[in-house]
């Protein structure tokens, strides 16, 4: 059993999206975002298409961390992108060379335990927020950063462009990045799926596709944050959506004006993101 799919991001613009299903393609991957709640502009006009026309869709997040506390951040911000859409495709971390880079632009290296580290917090948090997770990358990357048999830990999206599949274990395969889809102007990245993930993530009871809600509004949850070179406790509190002064209360911070790189502080969960747009 074989699924037709493609992935999608700001890059391809405006999409017919009904060309797109008429044209035989069974789902599609969104970009939402990237790092610390940066979100796809396209993500939520092509969602919200997608769910109009019944074309299942799942989200994907590039990885920009820098410690395995910022990979954790990410899923909090991609869920917080993403649960007002209806996703019946996973919640997957996209890890690749851009996350190398970025990293070592911040004084980073990164080493195959910190990349497991870094897959390990952002999926098990995707799972913990309800959601069904995912990672993807090259074969290269899995060979070089992952112990063997990780890709059998979460459901793999392996990228390999190629004429022909090398039977790679993995639930999706991106196989071009050179794909001609009507409704779409430009290349586009095609892919394969290989499970019915509507019907087994509904079965499962992830993406809340059961209709339940997220915890009760008198729930209150904690993500923990590493505070990091030139943030303010102003900045982080606008960044997670509440104020300077709850966030000193809440971690015994004295002097709102002095904070530390390095500094690990709590952050209420329940908070709204407010998202930057690259």
């Amino acid at each position: 059993m074989s699924f037709r799919g493609l992935n999608v991001s700001e890059i391809q613009e405006i999409i017919d999206w009904e060309q797109v299903k008429s044209a035989g393609y069974q789902f599609a991957m969104l970009l939402a975002g990237h790092g610390l709640g940066i979100l796809d502009q396209k993500f939520l006009q092509n969602a919200s298409e997608c769910n109009r026309i019944g074309l299942p869709i799942g989200a994907y997040w590039l990885c920009r961390a820098i410690n395995p506390e910022t990979a954790r951040q990410e899923a909090d911000g991609c869920i917080s992108a993403v649960s007002s859409c209806r996703l019946e495709y996973p919640v997957c971390y996209n890890i690749n060379q851009m996350t190398i880079s970025y990293a070592a632009q911040h004084g980073v290296t990164v080493t195959p335990s910190l990349a497991t580290q870094f897959v390990q917090n952002f999926c098990d948090r995707i799972e913990e927020l309800g959601y069904y997770p995912m990672f993807c990358c090259s074969r290269n990357f899995l060979d070089t950063y992952f112990p063997p048999g990780f890709s059998k830990r979460y459901t793999f999206w392996y990228s390999c462009h190629s004429s022909t599949f090398d039977n790679t274990d993995c639930s999706m395969w991106q196989y071009t990045d050179q794909g001609n889809v009507p409704g779409i102007s430009g290349n586009v990245d095609l892919d394969v799926g290989f499970l019915d993930f509507p019907v087994m993530i509904r079965s499962a009871g992830f993406n809340r596709l059961d209709g339940s809600l997220p915890p009760p509004a008198g729930t209150q949850n904690y993500i923990t944050y590493v505070v990091q070179p030139e943030d303010t406790l102003i900045r982080i509190a606008q960044r997670y959506g509440t104020t300077y002064e709850a966030l000193a209360s809440l971690n015994d911070i004295p002097d709102p004006d002095i904070i530390y790189a390095g500094q690990t502080i709590r952050i209420p969960e329940t908070g709204t993101f407010f998202f930057r747009i690259s």
